[in-house]
């Protein structure tokens, strides 16, 4: 999918879709700077794991895309290599608050959720610019990035308010970077539905999460629970070359959900 030598960045990829992506990008001999926020081990996990798949190198870097200087940090990780070719933006976060619980959410909630999925994308982007352009002009090609929203930005869903809304605004942004960026690096967004990973498990517990994934499977038209490796082919499918004439777009991959009356 993508050719040897490809030099990438992936956010929030200790765990769970960030992982599966990485993996992905290391079966193609990718460079990959691995991030995470909290959790050192699994991202170390991942990093291993990209070795096993053949990654040409691994870099496990600590940041929280909030922060500015972070996003400075993560991408500095990737300097030696002189170039990007690939940022995917995958870092989120959420709270978990019925939609009808408007005393659930303060000021403080909006501002960490927002912070982390649509500052955090931008920031990334802003601190990436420079070498994801020496990547296009080193290859002949757009470099790419990938935004990894959800299909609460689209049908305002999801685990509260204020995610849904942080991602809406994350698939508004796209097209305006879209345009500011070409022609040396296009921007594309990846609005999933229900993934089944372990972040359900995490939430709900075992028994819970079990719930939502069968509920999912009898709601959806394809009757499919998507895993987190079926979305990082999409992922890695618009950080591709197959992709080279897409940008400010954002791709629905739900099953069908949306289908549903």
């Amino acid at each position: 999918m993508l050719k040897n030598g490809v030099c990438a960045i992936v956010t929030g990829s200790a765990s769970g879709l960030g992982a599966a992506t990485a993996r992905l990008l290391a079966k193609d001999g990718a460079r990959i700077v691995v991030n995470y926020s909290k959790s050192q081990k699994e991202a170390e996990a991942t990093a291993e794991s990209c070795r096993m798949a053949g990654a040409a190198e691994v870099i496990v870097v600590q940041g929280d895309v909030s922060h500015d200087e972070d996003c400075k940090k993560i991408v500095a990780a990737a300097t030696p290599w002189r170039r990007l070719d690939v940022l995917i933006n995958n870092a989120g976060t959420t709270k978990h608050v019925p939609h009808y619980d408007l005393d659930g959410l303060s000021a403080e909630d909006f501002q960490r959720i927002y912070a982390v999925n649509t500052i955090g994308p931008y920031q990334m982007i802003r601190a990436s610019r420079s070498l994801l352009n020496a990547g296009a002009k080193l290859s002949g090609r757009a470099a790419a990035v990938v935004n990894i929203s959800s299909i609460a930005g689209i049908n305002g869903g999801g685990s509260s308010v204020a995610y849904a809304a942080s991602k809406g605004a994350l698939n508004a942004m796209t097209p305006p970077l879209a345009r500011a960026l070409a022609p040396f690096i296009r921007v594309n967004t990846v609005c999933p539905g229900y993934i089944d990973t372990h972040w359900f498990t995490k939430c709900r517990g075992e028994a819970g999460a079990r719930q939502v994934r069968d509920a999912t499977i009898e709601r959806t038209p394809l009757k499919v629970a998507s895993t987190a490796d079926d979305i990082a082919l999409l992922v890695c499918f618009l950080a591709s070359p197959a992709a080279s004439n897409m940008t400010g777009e954002c791709v629905r991959t739900d099953a069908g959900l949306h289908l549903v009356l």
